[in-house]
Parts: C-alpha cells; structure tokens; sequence
C-alpha cells in the first residue's frame, strides 16, 4: 500500500524518502466492505482517497432517482467528490465499493498542510489535475462525436481491467446507455 502511493508520485514528480515519509503520515488506511459508501450525497466530502485494493463506482441518481455512472476507481486511481472537498458543500456525488476494498484518505486540512510543507506534492497534485481535465474534454468529446459501439470499444481499450471486473450494468450507465443495448453491442462485436 505504501509503495503503490510512492510509485503514484514517482510518475509525475521526485520525491525525497523523507519528504515522503512526511506525505505519507498525512494519511489514514480504511478498510471498505463491498456495498460500503464512503460518500453520499448530500454530506460533505472530507476525504481525498487513494485506493490501494478494490474497486469503487462515482455515480449521481438524476431527478428521475436514475443512476448514471461518471466514473470508476481501482487500485492507484483517487476517489473524491472535488466540488464537495474543494468548497466544503454538500456532495452531489455517491461513491461507493464494489468489492471489498483498501482506501489511503487524506482529509483536506491535512492536504493543505502537505502542500505547504512539501512543494513536491502540489505539484503532483497540479499534474493529477491537468491530466483529469484533459480525460474529462477527451470523454465529453467521445460523448459527442462517437457512437455507443465507437464509445464501448474505447473504453474497453482503454480500461481493459474494469470490463470483466465491473457489472455491465454500471458500464452501459457510464456510457450513457442501457444495460440492453450494451448486451446487443457486445452480441455484435463478438460476431465479429
């Protein structure tokens, strides 16, 4: 666990062993039971979490009580709802485990004091949040410009390891699509 938060720096920035002792005793471990959330909406997001075993689902439920899936979280992924943590409102988002899973969480006066001791750290964090905004304009335009084939095949390339490890139902509503005609795209794709 350890070790898989140094390698998470270590491929956006350097860090010294005691700077990163120092970033590292910033941290608690939870253990999360499978169906657990760790937020709900509604509450206030206290909590940057880096998982280190398991998996999570980042999702809304729209005025219809409907759930749609913004993203998911595995091991060396962080989880927050960023609008809840940042400005201390209520959340909007539900983050929850799908498996029985390890969370590092860091809560945000902790955060604040890690970039002011340890420069290294927020420019990870700058690095993190470059590379986040650049994966949400690249998903909006999929979400634009490409098909539900064009968008399933694209996300099984790029995320091979969730499309075995999470339900299909919570892939089609990722997507934007329902659980049906995702079946009917993978029926036709393995035709092929």
């Amino acid at each position: 666990m350890k070790n898989l938060l140094r390698e998470q720096i270590e491929k956006h920035t350097i860090i010294s062993d005691e700077d990163f002792e120092v970033f590292f005793s910033f941290f608690e471990l939870k253990n999360i039971k499978r169906k657990e959330y760790v937020l709900k909406a509604g509450t206030i997001c206290d909590f940057e979490g880096f998982v280190t075993k398991g998996c999570f689902k980042v999702y809304y439920l729209n005025g219809a009580n409907e759930e749609h899936v913004l993203n998911f979280a595995i091991e060396d992924w962080w989880i927050v709802d960023l609008d809840s943590f940042i400005n201390q409102a209520p959340a909007r988002l539900n983050i929850v485990a799908l498996e029985n899973s390890e969370v590092l969480v860091i809560n945000k006066i902790n955060k604040e004091l890690a970039f002011e001791k340890l420069p290294v750290i927020e420019k990870m964090f700058r690095v993190l949040s470059q590379k986040a905004l650049v994966a949400l304009h690249r998903r909006m335009l999929s979400a634009t410009s490409k098909n539900a084939e064009e968008r399933y095949i694209e996300f099984s390339s790029k995320y091979p390891q969730l499309v075995n490890r999470v339900a299909s139902k919570h892939i089609a509503s990722h997507l934007g699509i329902s659980g049906e005609f995702l079946s009917k795209i993978k029926k036709r794709i393995a035709k092929r």
